[in-house]
């Protein structure tokens, strides 16, 4: 039997807006009367653990209550002809729940916490609620297990493995405006076509071999499904 073609798909915040989790963008770059960089930055966490703790524990709830939409659940229709994984920028697990089985992280994961202490020390929360009394087993203050704006990305090198073996690209739900993840793509394979689906204007005029599908993310991957598998009755 011959192997199944790579899909690398590059997920960003548009994918899950439509699960009704709001974007930085639809705050207004803010939460509350809160800046986004006083509640997801190393100094926010310094400067405040408390508020920091009582952002992520009102995004969880919002999470529970959300749900994996089309736009998930046909990347997960994709494995059954596809060798797929998804590197994402969000927090959420709405791939996972949808049943995608190969997700990276790469700004880390809204349900887990990790220790201050050890950063390879890494709890799955049960529930939406991390406390400023949760501690590690060393005794240290659990953290959201997030990437913050400044810190590095650790996920990166394991990222770019993936994208440099692609066979074909989707870029789903994200303007590419965020670096580092943004640079992803400049280690896909020169021959490797790119399908962009956003319903805004994704600047990629450098790029060749590359499609545009200018809508939201449930109805784009429906439309990318009808191309990518052109018999499927889907």
């Amino acid at each position: 039997m011959h192997t199944k073609k790579k899909i690398v798909v590059l997920s960003g915040a548009g994918i899950s807006a439509e699960s009704g989790l709001r974007t930085f963008r639809e705050m207004g770059g803010l939460w509350e009367e809160y800046d986004v960089m006083e509640v997801a930055s190393p100094q926010a966490w310094e400067r405040n653990p408390e508020l920091v703790t009582r952002f992520y524990n009102e995004r969880r709830k919002q999470l529970l209550k959300s749900k994996p939409n089309q736009g998930h659940l046909i990347l997960q229709e994709l494995e059954r002809y596809f060798d797929v994984e998804i590197i994402t920028q969000n927090v959420d697990d709405l791939h996972e729940r949808a049943g995608s089985s190969k997700v990276l992280h790469l700004h880390g994961e809204l349900k887990k916490a990790r220790s201050t202490a050890d950063p390879n020390l890494i709890y799955e929360l049960d529930g939406w609620e991390l406390t400023t009394e949760s501690k590690c087993e060393k005794g240290s203050r659990l953290r959201p297990h997030i990437v913050w704006f400044g810190e590095a990305v650790p996920a990166m090198s394991d990222a770019i493995k993936i994208v440099s073996k692609a066979d074909i690209l989707i870029i789903v739900g994200t303007s590419m405006n965020v670096y580092p993840a943004a640079g992803l793509i400049d280690y896909t394979p020169s021959n490797c076509p790119i399908y962009v689906i956003d319903p805004n204007d994704v600047n990629m005029s450098s790029y060749g071999n590359r499609t545009f599908i200018k809508e939201k993310a449930s109805i784009g991957m429906n439309k990318l499904f009808k191309i990518l598998v052109p018999n499927s009755n889907s």
